[in-house]
């Protein structure tokens, strides 16, 4: 009995200890990050940029959403650039794959816990495959970068300096296949972001390329490149996939039809220059976070639109944030199946668990209550500022999306710190409630009050 005891009590300190590593390691980031943007060679204007606007910046690049407090390009110098890419970066490819990374590098044995949690986060199919997984995913993501840093360096070296198109080209993929959203486009129009690209089938394209593919996870890549008969897919790549798919089409055709006329954003285009602009609408609001149209003039309709897409966000085990793809499809199964008067949730022939879809319902509560507390906190401390237009904000940070209506560099400092928190949350603080989700029996549960009866609905 002692010893069952010792075993249970040496494994919940062992799930704890990698929630709080995992915490704790992106927090070490975003402060590490902090300290190196306070320093004034980070700030374009020479003084420190001071604390609460590096630590916004910080924790927007290491948690990849791309809300910012000023144009990148005006506010930081190309060292506090590269400090900023770094973060995209490391936040991007997530804390598990830097790990696996550092410890393949300094052959540093990993531990059985940790490697249970790695092959769960990343989709590995047994604890042993969890090295060779992470190489080929880190190889993988520096050809995709590698390959996208080239398509736009060569479109930029027709109109800058083979460096800076260089330096425009790596910073751009990199944002881009991080779902990260930021720019360093601001010498051109400061604040813009790709409204001066929005037009442009290479630079829009590559883009989208990326962001779709960083987006889709790493267990879809793997099992897409893996297995070429589609009718192998597991059924969560082949949700993934058409999710994804019908979310871009769904977005694209919500644009199209709520803006095409609409004389600040899609009116004055060609008729060419209006689908293309439209799908960059859809994807970067997959949570990647460039502005192709101008957010704050858009349609209310469209922000509706958009904000639900931006809650929605990418999928698992990828370089995007939100509520992800298929935590949202099973939470439509299960409406449309309680609605029917069935219990059980199923697609493709199999049967989802129930705790599975407990868990689905539970993230979506938690993100809509967040949503809405935190927009109706951001317009009460701020003056000028609309319900509307701070719950577009929260979802935004919530999300790790980016796009803004413009309200971010002139919202109150109470109303940063939230929107701090927020995106340290959108992409630390699901992870760890879902690798909680992991435990085999939930703490609290050891005993049973007795049932009531209550009248719902």
């Amino acid at each position: 009995m002692l010893s069952q005891r010792r075993r249970d009590l040496n494994r919940k300190r062992g799930s704890v200890s990698i929630s709080r590593i995992m915490a704790l390691t992106f927090l070490g980031i975003i402060l590490a990050g902090t300290g190196l943007l306070c320093l004034p060679a980070s700030s374009r204007s020479g003084r420190p940029a001071g604390f609460l606007n590096a630590l916004f910046t910080a924790t927007s690049a290491t948690c990849v959403t791309g809300l910012v407090i000023g144009d990148t390009w005006s506010l930081w110098t190309p060292l506090g650039q590269v400090i900023i890419l770094v973060m995209i970066q490391v936040g991007g490819l997530g804390f598990m794959a830097a790990a696996s990374f550092a410890f393949f590098t300094l052959k540093v044995k990993i531990g059985m816990v940790s490697k249970f949690v790695m092959a769960e986060s990343i989709g590995a199919s047994s604890i042993s495959d969890v090295t060779v997984h992470m190489r080929l995913l880190l190889l993988r993501a520096f050809i995709v970068e590698g390959a996208g840093a080239l398509v736009l360096t060569a479109r930029f070296a027709f109109e800058y300096p083979f460096l800076q198109a260089v330096k425009l080209g790596v910073f751009h993929s990199v944002s881009a296949f991080c779902n990260a959203g930021f720019d360093i486009l601001g010498f051109r129009t400061p604040g813009a972001s790709m409204l001066y690209y929005h037009t442009d089938p290479v630079v829009c394209l590559t883009l989208c390329a990326l962001v779709v593919v960083g987006g889709l996870g790493f267990l879809v890549w793997d099992e897409v490149l893996r297995e070429r008969d589609s009718r192998k897919w597991s059924v969560y790549t082949r949700l993934v996939l058409i999710t994804t798919g019908s979310l871009l089409v769904f977005g694209f055709l919500m644009t199209c039809i709520l803006e095409w006329g609409n004389p600040e954003t899609l009116g004055p285009m060609g008729f060419g220059s209006k689908l293309l602009a439209a799908l960059f609408q859809s994807v970067t609001l997959r949570t990647a976070g460039f502005a192709g149209l101008n957010q704050a003039v858009l349609t209310p309709a469209s922000r509706g639109i958009a904000i639900l897409l931006m809650l929605i966000g990418g999928s698992s085990a990828s370089t995007a944030g939100g509520l992800k793809t298929v935590t949202f499809v099973v939470l439509l199964l299960f409406l449309w199946n309680r609605m029917r008067g069935r219990y059980t949730v199923s697609v493709f022939h199999r049967t989802i668990s129930d705790g599975q879809v407990l868990n689905a319902v539970t993230i979506f509560g938690l993100m809509v209550l967040l949503a809405f507390s935190g927009g109706i906190l951001l317009c009460g401390t701020t003056d000028g500022v609309s319900f509307t237009a701070g719950l577009y904000e929260t979802v935004s940070a919530l999300g790790t999306v980016g796009l803004s209506t413009g309200i971010t560099p002139s919202l109150h400092p109470v109303a940063r710190v939230l929107l701090i928190a927020y995106m340290y949350f959108g992409r630390v603080g699901l992870l760890t409630i879902s690798f909680g989700f992991l435990k085999k029996k939930p703490a609290g549960e050891n005993y049973r009050f007795a049932n009531t009866d209550l009248l719902i609905g």
